[in-house]
């Protein structure tokens, strides 16, 4: 039985310990917005914050994640409005939205160390790969996300998903 901190959240998963931090997090959490891409953590759809580190959680066992602290991006913000998410959709860095969990993931990370990166420092934080080719829009999110952490610009809150529940559909 592994035991760690899920969005700030103790945990215990009765999985066995070389099970990839990936499946207890989307299978038994039932956190799903951690993607599986490649399963041998080169393309980043998986990336999670464990102790304030950005890590594919493909490669990362339950038994490695033991003890430890994990935010996934559900953990983020309750209301999808934490800068990072409100940078992305401001500088329209999403297209197919595959990746971009991992991708905003390995930018609040590098944001926690610096909230104001250069192209060069994105370029070697964030190693994901998207399919679409957002990266121009995606270092001017990380760039902007930044400035709105060191209070220097104010983004627009990200509006609430529609569902089928929302009056008018």
């Amino acid at each position: 039985m592994a035991r760690l901190t899920v969005n700030n959240q103790p945990l215990e998963f009765r999985l066995e310990p070389d099970t990839p931090l990936l499946w207890a997090l989307r299978d038994a959490a039932n956190l799903t917005g951690t993607k599986y891409g490649c399963g041998t953590g080169e393309c980043g759809a998986c990336m999670v914050i464990v102790d304030g580190q950005a890590m594919p959680s493909c490669t990362l066992s339950l038994g490695e994640a033991e003890g430890r602290s994990v935010t996934t991006i559900e953990g983020l913000s309750t209301d999808r409005n934490h800068p990072v998410q409100q940078a992305f959709v401001a500088e329209q860095a999403i297209q197919c939205g595959f990746c971009t969990s991992g991708l905003i993931m390995a930018a609040e990370a590098l944001l926690a160390r610096n909230t104001d990166p250069t192209e060069a420092d994105i370029g070697v934080a964030l190693t994901n790969i998207c399919r679409c080719g957002v990266y121009p829009r995606l270092v001017r999110a990380v760039q902007r996300a930044g400035r709105a952490m060191r209070h220097e610009e104010t983004l627009t809150p990200v509006p609430a998903p529609a569902t089928a529940t929302t009056p008018g559909l």
